[in-house]
């Protein structure tokens, strides 16, 4: 009966890939299944609602595809906060990954977003929760830390440059430059912010324009690219991020940088 069933089971593989082929759809690749195990992950019951609620607008597979981030890498979460990113970071190294979470002491007192415990406790019941046995804890300023130059495959640096930028714009770029020095050749530093026009207080609207974080980007040694993939022609410039009538859908430029090789 197996040979029976040889022939008829290689015609219908046959025919099945002719279809898709001739369809412009193919099989799917490593990239497409590495996604779709993410995706499962990021929908799993132990990862916290407020995170899975902000998926939509931060949309963060198509963000680390756009990347290149990948399963085995090395990748630092720049002020990793409550840890949004860190626990899709750890799902998408996986066991032969790293993910270094950045903080700083005062950072790690502050409250997380919409929730009363602080940002150190909410990234420390992730870890537990999520089982995120990969991920490392790095509590120190960015520029100061113990890390030797090319020991990150990536970096990400996500909603919050514009605090540093707006605070002094030589911070902000002695923060890349640090960064650059940690990449290995070839490394990428992704990095997404609120979007604001020159013309406006982004200080105390919490955002930086764009041409600002490609100008300090450029001025640190990177290649620049960027995405529209998290813009919001909708957003309303004029008010913080923080305003409720905003739901936080605002307009957000994505960059990916790139160290030379």
């Amino acid at each position: 009966m197996r040979n029976a069933c040889k022939v008829p089971c290689l015609l219908i593989w046959a025919v099945l890939s002719s279809v898709m082929l001739s369809l412009g759809c193919g099989f799917p690749d490593a990239s497409a299944q590495d996604n779709l195990s993410l995706r499962r992950a990021l929908a799993d019951p132990s990862r916290g609602v407020t995170d899975f609620a902000r998926d939509e607008i931060r949309r963060p597979v198509e963000v680390l595809e756009f990347l290149g981030i990948h399963s085995g890498m090395t990748v630092m979460d720049v002020y990793a906060a409550g840890g949004y990113y860190t626990f899709i970071l750890s799902k998408a190294l996986g066991p032969e990954g790293v993910v270094l979470a950045q903080n700083t002491e005062r950072g790690l007192r502050f409250k997380e977003d919409r929730q009363e415990i602080t940002q150190g406790e909410a990234l420390n019941s992730k870890i537990r929760g999520g089982n995120l046995t990969n991920v490392r804890q790095l509590i120190g300023n960015v520029t100061t830390l113990d890390l030797s130059e090319g020991a990150l495959d990536a970096a990400l640096l996500m909603l919050s440059l514009h605090d540093t930028y707006n605070n002094s714009p030589d911070r902000a770029l002695a923060l890349l430059r640090s960064l650059h020095g940690y990449l290995a050749p070839g490394g990428v530093l992704g990095i997404s912010d609120h979007i604001g026009l020159p013309e406006n207080n982004n200080r105390d609207l919490h955002r930086m324009p764009v041409q600002r974080a490609i100008e300090l980007a450029e001025q640190a040694g990177f290649e620049v690219q960027r995405s529209r993939l998290l813009e919001n022609p909708e957003d309303d410039y004029k008010r913080s991020i923080f305003d409720p009538r905003l739901a936080r859908h605002t307009d957000r430029f994505l960059l990916k940088l790139t160290k030379p090789h």
